[in-house]
């Protein structure tokens, strides 16, 4: 049986009212996204149409989910709300922590000794809060929340931003920073932006070497990173109900890197298989019962272009496998023309490593159509040219692909199985050589491949593609190899070509698992006690910030103007920075330190305008604290784009930075800004981004009358005595101002 069911009872109970209600108001046919929105309101029935791209609307979402990295601030928050258990449904899921070196038992075994101190303290407070709690081992937060608790038309927040991965069952599954979740388990609403609406019709069947990764993959070429910024995409068409329910989860999972609030797919068929094989056939049967409601209108998919913003539609028969990269996921090169991009552009044609699985591919499919290509291998006598590892999603698709033999397949062409982690996806590799520097070669199943994301290595260039694809590749070790035309040649010699994968979406003989790494919370937490050593450098209580005074803030000094794209990655680095996830004071010793310095080109390295001295970034501007002098930030556009991590938000925070001025915002980033108290503003005319100098003073001269709807003014001195006047925008509410001024969105609810 399922968890929760009785939740899921519930909202399938209110589901059938509450969209009549909305559809009697908006008069009109509706979209999935719709109906699912309406249907959680936290006002309850919809009582006029809200706006797309300007209404915020407080919502009441079914659950929650963290993982470990993410958890430990969240509940650290949440410790300070002064409840006693969480609202609603809410897990912990210890997957960021586990570093990939050697193999998956070494790995868990030395990441539960080196973090026993952080997973302790989760499950102590999971136990405590009612919250379930997965342990180190059990699997990636994604594929564990899509085999367990996802389920068509519900709507959950995780604090992670590919928790969109449960689009694949279809709920409307956001991204946000801790303080979102802490809302959310503490009972109150949740605030978003109501989304504009993107649809994405897909016609055709996928065939031969072409995944659902390539669907997305083409998307994020079409939208760029930042094109489904504010918008939920909707996928739908006969296309989209061939496809498995885990190539679905897929596609939703990458849908953050074009800056999406989440992507979702209509309840269908395979959406009840994957239910039923995944031992929940009663959620399935309470799915069929209001399945009319889990999709959206027909008239709406017979004319899309009238009830969606944007359309876009792919014949699946005709799309090619791609490969997206290097440095950016948006950079979409199909394969037929990918040799030709590699030699033209100069990128290592040689391939080092070619690494699959994680939170994006890691499903029972994935494994049997790439392990497929491995056995070609074997069988025709090649042998991998690349280092190749593989990263199961869960204990359970690892137990299940072991029992049926396919971890041996890769193991035998020389591959390494890692932990039930996140691994090199996110950092957490210890890649040998990396610290050389080297100009090389990666593929990925993964969904990022920013620079030093993997491996810390600024020149090693990502690339990104479907597992099955990257297998072939490492066989190869040549990035201008096409599977689809080139052979190969073999031990004896003999040219060869491999053939196109074969896959099973579900296994044969059923899912199987002996230990699922789930402990389940205590029913009475109020006995429970959670330990927080004073001399930790893995965690530290946290200390409210302080409430605006509310007069002006002039003399405020510029930190850093940051060139180009500044990712969460840049503005707070994961890799060995997530073990300080704990710690706010240490962890932000890494503060801005990615980001390129406008005026020297350089990382880490910005004017002390008290010394005239350069410095690293969190140096300076501790500098600048201990001086009572407030900051500012500069940046470009879709600034924060990445993680849903809020640290990249707390760490200006804690450390004294007042505002953060740029082009404009990614959506995540900017509501931590927000939720943390700070000053997130764009500028009003982007070109005055080119006025910022190195040596500007700033004065909000009108902050006094800070208000919903109204601009800002700010006067920049610069160092000749000079100046510019400049108007700046927000997107603050009468609530969210409020936040601003009680010093944050936490000591509101501490507050109530």
């Amino acid at each position: 049986m399922a968890f929760d069911i009785d939740m899921i009872k519930d909202v399938y109970s209110k589901m059938g009212e509450r969209i009549e209600a909305a559809r009697k108001v908006l008069n009109r046919p509706m979209t999935l996204t719709e109906k699912i929105l309406y249907s959680h309101l936290d006002q309850g029935e919809a009582t006029k149409e809200l706006e797309r791209s300007k209404a915020y609307v407080d919502f009441k979402p079914d659950r929650v989910a963290m993982q470990d990295a993410t958890a430990q601030m969240a509940l650290l928050q949440f410790m300070q709300a002064g409840k006693k258990k969480v609202a609603v449904p809410s897990t912990v899921h210890c997957d960021h922590l586990i570093q990939a070196k050697v193999g998956a038992e070494k790995d868990l075994e030395r990441a539960k000794d080196t973090n026993k101190e952080v997973f302790d303290f989760l499950s102590s407070v999971s136990n405590k809060y009612g919250v379930g709690f997965w342990k180190p081992g059990a699997g990636i937060i994604h594929q564990v929340v899509l085999e367990n608790y996802a389920f068509p038309g519900g709507m959950m927040i995780g604090t992670d931003s590919h928790t969109v991965n449960a689009g694949g069952l279809g709920m409307v599954a956001i991204g946000v920073g801790g303080a979102d979740a802490v809302d959310v388990m503490a009972g109150m609403p949740w605030e978003l932006k109501f989304p504009k609406l993107i649809g994405v019709k897909l016609t055709g069947r996928l065939s031969g070497w072409t995944a659902s990764k390539d669907i997305i993959l083409k998307v994020a070429g079409i939208l760029t990173v930042k094109g489904g910024t504010g918008a939920i995409l909707e996928y739908f068409g006969d296309g989209a109900e061939s496809l498995s329910c885990t190539g679905k989860g897929t596609i939703c999972n990458m849908g953050a890197e074009i800056g999406a609030t989440t992507s979702t797919f209509g309840y269908d068929q395979k959406m009840r298989e994957y239910l039923e094989g995944t031992e929940r056939a009663d959620v399935a049967e309470l799915a069929e019962g209001v399945k009319e409601h889990l999709t959206g209108d027909a008239e709406v998919y017979a004319n899309p272009e009238k009830y969606f913003d944007e359309v876009i539609e792919i014949n699946l028969s005709e799309l090619e496998p791609h490969i997206n990269g290097p440095f950016t996921p948006d950079l979409a090169t199909p394969i037929s023309e990918f040799a030709k991009a590699v030699k033209e552009n100069g990128w290592p044609q040689k391939l080092e490593v070619g690494l699959i699985g994680s939170c994006t591919n890691s499903s029972y499919e994935d494994i049997t159509r790439a392990a497929s290509v491995a056995q070609q291998a074997l069988d025709k006598n090649l042998k991998a040219k690349s280092e190749f590892t593989v990263t199961p999603g869960s204990e359970m698709v690892r137990y299940t692909v072991a029992r049926d033999g396919y971890l041996d397949t890769f193991e035998n062409i020389g591959g390494v199985v890692l932990a039930n982690a996140c691994g090199p996806c996110i950092g957490q590799w210890a890649r040998h050589g990396a610290e050389k520097k080297e100009k090389n070669s990666i593929i990925t199943s993964f969904n990022r491949n920013f620079a030093k994301r993997n491996d810390g290595n600024p020149n090693t260039h990502g690339f990104v593609a479907s597992p099955e694809i990257v297998t072939a590749m490492a066989i190869a070790g040549d990035l201008a190899f096409n599977p689809l035309t080139d052979t190969l040649t073999n031990e004896n010699g003999e040219e060869v070509r491999l053939e196109e994968p074969q896959g099973i979406e579900m296994p044969i003989k059923g899912y199987a698992v002996e230990d699922n790494g789930y402990q389940e919370p205590a029913e009475d937490g109020s006995h429970v006690d959670i330990v927080v050593k004073e001399d930790s450098d893995r965690l530290q209580l946290l200390t409210p910030f302080e409430p605006w005074n509310g007069e002006n803030v002039t003399g405020v000094k510029l930190l850093i103007k940051a060139k180009g794209k500044c990712t969460t990655d840049h503005i707070s680095m994961a890799g060995p920075w997530l073990k300080y996830r704990g710690h706010l004071d240490n962890i932000s010793n890494n503060m801005l330190t990615g980001a390129i310095n406008y005026f020297n080109d350089k990382a880490d390295s910005v004017k002390d305008q008290l010394t005239g001295e350069y410095g690293s970034v969190p140096d300076v501007q501790r500098h600048y604290k201990k001086e009572g002098i407030p900051t500012i930030v500069v940046g470009d556009e879709n600034y924060g784009e990445g993680s849903s991590r809020e640290h990249a938000a707390m760490e200006p925070r804690h450390l004294g930075v007042f505002a953060v001025l740029v082009r404009s915002f990614a959506r995540i980033h900017e509501t931590n800004l927000k939720k943390q108290g700070m000053l997130g503003i764009t500028f009003a005319n982007p070109a005055d981004y080119d006025k910022i100098q190195e040596d500007d003073t700033f004065d909000f001269i009108d902050l006094e009358d800070f208000a919903e709807g109204k601009q800002l003014t700010i006067r920049i001195t610069h160092a000749d005595g000079s100046s510019d006047e400049i108007k700046v925008n927000h997107t603050y509410n009468e609530n969210q101002i409020k936040w601003f001024k009680a010093g944050s969105a936490l000591n509101m609810i501490r507050k109530q």
